[in-house]
């Protein structure tokens, strides 16, 4: 059973909607896992898109593509008490990856922010606060959205060497990846969008 952890936290600290900006990288993008990361879970055949990337602090990210029958949305909002019950909305949870995960975030389109919103992208923006949660379970909020528990990161310089070393491949974020809600197909579709068959990715393939 989730406790009230398992949601962004309402003292989370707001310092206005930031934007990065192209020195951070990767930020924006996804990754796509490759066969070098082998078949353990969390990550294999995982699709992450990268909240923030810079050579300085390193990297964080949420995986798109492990939806999560368990908690409920309605369950969830139930423990945390917000109303009203059941809600007005749900939005899809996924398992974003095994760091905190206990700790919830937001990925949404930015037709709705927050003071705590993280502006990620043109069009997206991270809240890791209670206020989207709430607002969605009213029946309003941004467009497109889903809650993510637990996030992946990297130390500096590290995922720059697991692309390096094959076990990840760069690509274009879009929509229809980040909020579509086949799970299983997020994977190949990702691939696609580089030009490549699944079928003949194989583990010694690399990444200029």
């Amino acid at each position: 059973m989730c406790s009230a952890s398992t949601a962004p936290s309402d003292t989370e600290a707001r310092s206005g909607t930031r934007r990065l900006d192209a020195s951070d990288g990767l930020t924006g993008q996804l990754l796509i896992a490759t066969p070098a990361l082998g078949d353990a879970p969390p990550f294999a055949r995982s699709v992450i898109f990268l909240c923030a990337h810079s050579t300085e602090d390193g990297a964080m990210g949420l995986i798109v593509n492990q939806g999560l029958s368990e908690p409920g949305f309605d369950d969830l909002m139930s423990q945390l008490e917000i109303a009203p019950s059941p809600p007005r909305r749900r939005i899809t949870l996924c398992s974003g990856g095994p760091v905190e995960g206990s700790r919830g975030f937001v990925l949404h389109s930015d037709d709705w922010t927050s003071d705590g919103s993280l502006a990620v992208q043109d069009g997206i923006a991270l809240t890791a606060s209670l206020d989207v949660l709430r607002v969605i379970a009213d029946g309003s909020g941004p467009k497109d959205a889903f809650l993510a528990l637990g996030h992946a990161s990297w130390a500096p310089g590290q995922l720059e060497d697991e692309i390096r070393r094959n076990a990840w491949l760069p690509a274009p974020s879009s929509e229809a990846i980040l909020f579509g809600n086949n799970h299983g197909a997020k994977w190949h579709r990702a691939l696609a969008s580089l030009g490549i068959d699944p079928s003949r990715l194989v583990g010694s393939q690399g990444h200029a």
